[in-house]
């Protein structure tokens, strides 16, 4: 993918905390993002996602427990083609309060985030794109899923996301939030806006529906298979796709 001088500008944030008690005791040896997944460590996934696209400033948020871990399995970057910067999330308190930890390494400019447990057949190669040509704002991923109420649901109100529900009881639609998030500079502003949930967390939920009454949240629909590789069953669905997905 060719860059132009705005695009070489878009920087990565890898979020890879959590202490994956779902997957417990393989989580007892080390993190979920460091599981194999196909070939290599789950993370090397959402690395080359990004590097495949241009993007070589890449942050990895991590817990206390993971960091040296991390750094010993990815190093400065160089095998990569990138260079990494490593921040600590001390507790669990939500996606957007891990992703406040990257304002500073974001330096203002805007920041692609993959949720480093998100595995994805395809490329975001073109949402990258689309994402270049919004003037501002934000822009989310969203999928078809058969368990809509394990995820952010969003309302579409003809070609526009209306509302954006989290873990809903009852979903208004079936389409989630893929773990793939676009946002300019004002993310970091917005974020010290929001209140916890009432799971104690920073909802990455609530920092988009800010956007979404700004009317500066555009969506794209992601093309082939998608999972988030919580799970034991999920873990052998990433596997599985890594495995046969063609390059």
């Amino acid at each position: 993918m060719q860059t132009t001088t705005k695009e070489a500008m878009l920087r990565g944030v890898i979020l890879a905390g959590g202490l994956g008690t779902r997957l417990y005791p393989l989580t007892k040896v080390t993190s979920k993002h460091l599981l194999p997944v196909g070939n290599e460590p789950m993370i090397f996934h959402s690395v080359r996602q990004l590097t495949a696209v241009g993007i070589t400033d890449i942050l990895i948020v991590t817990n206390p427990s993971y960091v040296g871990n991390f750094v010993n399995v990815l190093g400065s970057g160089k095998d990569f083609g990138c260079e990494f910067t490593y921040r600590v999330q001390e507790e669990a308190k939500g996606i957007a309060n891990a992703l406040a930890l990257a304002e500073g390494f974001a330096a203002g400019e805007r920041i692609v985030v993959l949720l480093g447990d998100n595995i994805f057949e395809s490329s975001i190669e073109q949402v990258v794109s689309d994402f270049h040509a919004q003037p501002a704002g934000a822009r989310v991923l969203l999928k078809k899923v058969d368990d809509p109420q394990r995820y952010g649901v969003a309302t579409l109100n003809g070609n526009r996301i209306v509302k954006i529900e989290e873990k809903p009881k009852h979903p208004k639609s079936d389409y989630a939030i893929v773990g793939v998030y676009f946002y300019d500079s004002s993310v970091f502003d917005i974020i010290r806006t929001i209140e916890p949930s009432s799971r104690g967390e920073y909802e990455i939920t609530d920092v988009n529906n800010v956007y979404i009454n700004r009317a500066q949240l555009e969506h794209s629909f992601l093309k082939g298979k998608w999972v988030d590789a919580g799970t034991f069953d999920s873990l052998a669905e990433a596997h599985q796709i890594l495995l046969n997905r063609k390059e």
